[in-house]
């Protein structure tokens, strides 16, 4: 039985425990090739393999990584055959290797001193240092003040540079810097509600680090997004970023399609190749085709079993942010990709956290987090235009629940699903009152200030999400038909179950208004709503197609309140 490592970050464990692992060690020579610049940035999601390979290629340039020798760790691999042109550089460098991805807290204190630890622990790993008559008191001194974590915010800030000129001022050779997870700190800061203090902190760091430091000799960083160079690498021109829109590195974070094969075949599971590709299958770095690492690794280490592997190991509380809070058009453009349709939108590598509002931004966020993919692109005259789709099968599935979850409001998923089961069956009393709460507990008077409209066709879309994808029905927002558009079908194919044409009503309060007054309002406008799709024939699709079961809804909203009137016809 395959051996894959599921969770480990540390390229020797994988050696020392001798486990079945696809050789990416071309990835150094990739590396090594790229000279252009001092300073790689590549972004890949989550759980591609960022952490192994950044562990990998420390491994590789260093003699020696947390007191143990690298000698003979890249034995057999394919490194090792590319010529002295590589060869040459293996075990040569002092590096300086750390990861971000823990630094993730609901408060900037919390995650400065997490910082701060991560910095002690690497100064420790070199505490040789402080021993050599090569530093000059002064470089000895900072490095003292760090381990005693007595260091100031500016003496931490200068930390990796300082760090950089003592391993210098030591060997004489020029260390390499491996960043990886970069991005993490500031993702958690936005959603905590400490972005610009966590965006101060980083930008001195790196900027210390990166920008014109004549004791470093590469750098290559890792992470999910590249955070725009405005407000985070400002001043730094020798950057290159390599995103998924690039086929540079692209074989290297995720597995080929031959690489599949090859598993699946001394797995035994080649019979299970068309539902494992379904479910996995779909991201694309430029020109490659590419798997979740991931969720294969999980996959064939149980066997088979088909089931949400990568999307249940996530922290997706800035997915969760950008789909039930964006606007209508996001919603709409989002509801056509779950019906399994694409969608064109402009992409910014840059990401720009204060702009996360349903607009470019979170389409960009979306794509470089692995949340969709890009199946064509092109230079247009306001940027990359790319067509996005969702990736596979287990992406789609999370948004489903993502939207239950937001809407269930802490009721469970099974509450939901009986929520949505009285809708489709038309038990319009039941569904009623489960709306009522969901209005009264999971929407903000906030959400439906700007374009109230807009809100609560969004939050219809919202609330049948989970019904994208499934046989038994079709889902139709402003879709001609008769004399007009109607606001919002589902479509039912199963003849015992209805069809449901729905007309939405913003009903606007009048200040002082009693709730008396305000509940006939809604009746009154609930009642126009069913007049409106009489009078505009918007039944007149269903009917075409055979539908013998209609339930028309008439639903008027005003805040937080609404009210439905139902005609159910049956022929």
């Amino acid at each position: 039985m395959l051996q894959l490592p599921i969770g480990y970050d540390n390229f020797r464990d994988l050696i020392d425990k001798d486990l079945d692992f696809v050789d990416k060690s071309l990835f150094i020579r990739e590396v090594l090739d790229d000279r252009v610049t001092s300073v790689v940035l590549i972004t890949r999601p989550r759980r591609f393999g960022k952490t192994l390979n950044l562990s990998m290629l420390h491994y590789f340039l260093a003699a020696e990584a947390y007191g143990q020798s690298t000698e003979g760790l890249f034995d057999g691999l394919q490194i090792m055959a590319q010529g002295e042109a590589y060869t040459q550089h293996h075990r040569k460098y002092p590096v300086l290797f750390l990861t971000f991805k823990d630094v993730k807290d609901g408060g900037f204190q919390i995650a400065y001193d997490k910082l701060y630890e991560l910095i002690i622990s690497l100064y420790d790993q070199f505490n040789y240092l402080q021993r050599s008559d090569r530093l000059t008191e002064n470089q000895r001194q900072l490095y003292q003040i760090v381990l005693q974590r007595k260091a100031n915010r500016v003496q931490i800030e200068n930390s990796l540079k300082v760090l950089t000129e003592c391993l210098f001022a030591h060997h004489g050779v020029k260390p390499w810097l491996l960043i990886d997870e970069y991005d993490t700190p500031i993702q958690s800061a936005y959603v905590h509600g400490y972005y610009e203090e966590m965006m101060s902190l980083m930008r001195g760091m790196l900027s210390s680090a990166l920008k014109t430091n004549p004791y470093l000799n590469r750098a290559v960083i890792t992470g999910i997004l590249r955070v725009s160079k405005e407000s985070l690498f400002s001043g730094l021109n020798n950057l290159k970023v390599y995103s998924m829109l690039q086929s540079k590195y692209g074989s290297y974070f995720g597995f080929t399609e031959n690489e599949i094969e090859n598993l699946l075949q001394r797995a035994g599971l080649q019979s299970q190749a068309k539902t494992i590709k379904d479910w996995y299958n779909g991201y694309l770095s430029g020109e490659t085709v590419l798997y979740n690492p991931w969720s294969i690794a999980n996959c064939i280490q149980e066997q088979g079993l088909i089931k949400p592997y990568w999307t249940n190991t996530s922290d997706d509380l800035l997915i969760k942010k950008i789909l039930t809070r964006s606007g209508f058009e996001f919603k709409e453009q989002f509801e056509r990709l779950m019906q399994g349709e694409p969608t064109e939108q402009v992409i910014d590598e840059n990401v720009v956290f204060a702009e996360l509002k349903g607009g470019s931004n979170a389409w960009s966020l979306l794509l470089m987090a692995g949340y969709l993919k890009v199946t064509e692109q092109h230079q247009a005259g306001d940027g990359l235009m790319c067509q996005l789709t969702i990736p596979n099968q287990e992406v789609r599935n999370r948004y489903q629940q993502i939207t239950k979850q937001w809407l269930s409001n802490g009721h469970g998923i099974e509450w939901f699903n009986r929520f949505l089961e009285n809708l489709l069956t038309g038990k319009l009393d039941r569904f009623e009152e489960d709306l009522t709460q969901i209005m009264e507990e999971t929407v903000s008077v906030h959400d439906t200030a700007n374009d109230p409209e807009a809100f609560y066709h969004g939050l219809m879309i919202g609330l049948t999400a989970s019904l994208y994808g499934n046989k038994n029905y079709l889902l139709k927002s402003n879709h001609e038909s008769g004399y007009g558009r109607y606001d919002y079908l589902i479509l039912s194919k199963d003849p015992k179950r209805p069809t449901l044409l729905l007309e939405l009503k913003r009903v606007k309060a009048n200040a002082g208004e009693n709730s008396t007054k305000l509940l006939q309002q809604l009746e009154t406008a609930a009642q126009e709503a069913l007049q409106q799709i009489e009078q505009q024939s918007y039944s007149a699709e269903v009917q075409q197609q055979g539908v013998t079961h209609l339930i028309k809804i008439g639903l008027a909203f005003c805040g937080k309140r609404f009210k439905l009137k139902a005609i159910e016809a049956q022929s």
